[in-house]
């Protein structure tokens, strides 16, 4: 097998396990410790020896309709010893879910708000994930009108520094335009936010978008979380135009 097609079958897998919420880190194709566990963690789920290279009947299983995705997982703690606020939690727990591949359980999800912008294989969602996640977890939360158009959300709640958790709103094609991305702050570098949100290459995922593209934060009013510190840090080429 050559060293191009070994690299595009563990792609493959990579994409696989994070659409199943196993792994989350970057589509490289490198078989690495971060891949392994992913492996190692599915494997145990559906009551197969727990080690982290495949066989055949496993990569079969892995690509089967039916496959599990992982379970969702616990809070996760900043540097300062406090928790992700509960909507971070809940859309934590659905990383990978695909527009396409997982559409019924996505379409699910962004319904059971109560409300639902349409179907995401059709319409940008970026908005329609940001507002199920606020008022599954905060139901007396007053929302933006139409909140799902993404710079509206720069009228939600309150205006804060970007923290873990916060509502975060960028431009999209041109600054003084209309169109725009909204996710939540999960951590930065110098260059990039580093962004869990929906639509982010048709699913739910962790992406980096240039700090140039800001336009600001926001916190909900009725909730007094304190968090801290860099959650969680993507990696990955810089998202220029989400969809």
């Amino acid at each position: 097998m050559s060293s191009a097609m070994a690299e595009a079958i563990v792609k493959s897998v990579q994409t696989r396990l994070q659409e199943l919420r196993y792994y989350d880190g970057g589509i490289d194709g490198d078989a690495g410790a971060k891949t392994e566990d992913a492996m190692t963690e599915f494997k145990r789920t559906h009551g197969l020896t727990a080690r982290p290279y495949p066989v055949i009947s496993t990569l079969h299983l892995l690509f089967d309709e039916d496959a599990k995705p992982a379970a969702a997982k616990a809070p996760i703690a900043t540097q300062d010893g406090s928790k992700e606020p509960a909507w971070m939690i809940d859309v934590r727990s659905r990383l990978g879910l695909h527009e396409v591949n997982n559409y019924t359980e996505l379409s699910k999800y962004l319904r059971s708000d109560g409300a639902t912008l349409g179907d995401p294989r059709k319409l940008p969602w970026c908005g329609d994930l940001v507002a199920t996640a606020i008022k599954l977890a905060l139901p007396d939360e007053p929302l933006p009108a139409n909140p799902y158009l993404a710079r509206n959300w720069l009228k939600f709640g309150v205006e804060t520094k970007p923290r873990v958790g916060a509502v975060m709103v960028f431009w999209r094609g041109s600054r003084s335009g209309v169109s725009g991305h909204v996710a939540f702050y999960v951590g930065e570098d110098a260059t990039t936010y580093h962004i869990l949100g929906g639509n982010q290459s048709n699913k739910i995922s962790i992406t980096r978008i240039a700090k140039d593209r800001f336009l600001g934060a926001r916190w909900p009013k009725g909730d007094a979380t304190q968090t801290g510190g860099v959650a969680t840090n993507a990696g990955g080429a810089i998202s220029t135009n989400e969809v």
